[in-house]
């Protein structure tokens, strides 16, 4: 579906109504086609800001609270981004869009070929896809200067604690997935320490060893 100009301001406004002003990230989210980023059957939805599910009882995130978890990451375009839960790849897009690199994992295989897809078709480069536990990140491309997390648990898993470098920020939703505190974090003298609370919104659960639906699945190591 192509992308016309009332498409890109009016879903660009509504991201402007969450209160995003980084004119980065607002214009990343004119350029990138979100409509290339959801399943077939949704197209209606495309531009509007709420949730398209996206099979296994998951849901994207709306446009608006992307912006806002993504804007809290303070990004200047020369960070490595972990992103836990990548979805169809639209939130992964606009991280590349902002951002040196992208390694996002993403727990269901077919979600993450359907990413891997959708950010190859969109032509972006800079942002690998795998299958596996989010929960433990990728240690093998440790440290990371940010970290996103697309799900719900009541606390950080250790392991992106861990791979997160000194002074790095990291988002997740706090909870165990229904209505959850954003919580923005940052890391000083070695552990994470809370430094704002982002907004308030509903979040699938966390799977993964660390997580709360606790599954274990393929690990796919680049």
């Amino acid at each position: 579906m192509a992308l016309s100009m009332d498409d890109k301001s009016h879903l660009v406004e509504l991201v402007r109504r969450r209160g995003v002003r980084d004119p980065r990230l607002l214009a990343a989210m004119a350029r990138i086609d979100r409509g290339a980023f959801i399943p077939l059957g949704f197209e209606s939805a495309a531009y509007e800001d709420e949730p398209v599910p996206i099979g296994h009882g998951q849901v994207t995130t709306q446009p608006s609270l992307i912006a806002e978890m993504v804007e809290a990451l303070e990004l200047s375009g020369h960070e490595r981004v972990l992103e836990v839960g990548a979805g169809y790849g639209f939130q992964t897009a606009i991280l590349a869009s902002l951002c040196k690199e992208v390694l996002a994992v993403e727990w269901f295989p077919d979600l993450a070929r359907q990413a891997r897809a959708n950010l190859d078709a969109a032509g972006i480069r800079n942002a690998t896809v795998v299958e596996g536990d989010g929960t433990r990140g990728l240690e093998n491309h440790a440290p990371y200067d940010r970290i996103i997390v697309g799900a719900a648990a009541p606390s950080v898993p250790q392991p992106l604690e861990d791979q997160l470098v000194e002074g790095g920020l990291l988002v997740q939703p706090m909870g165990v997935g229904g209505r959850e505190t954003v919580m923005v974090f940052r890391k000083q003298g070695g552990r994470l320490l809370e430094e704002r609370i982002l907004t308030f919104a509903s979040f699938v659960p966390l799977r993964g060893e660390r997580g709360v639906v606790k599954e274990e699945a393929t690990r796919h190591e680049l």
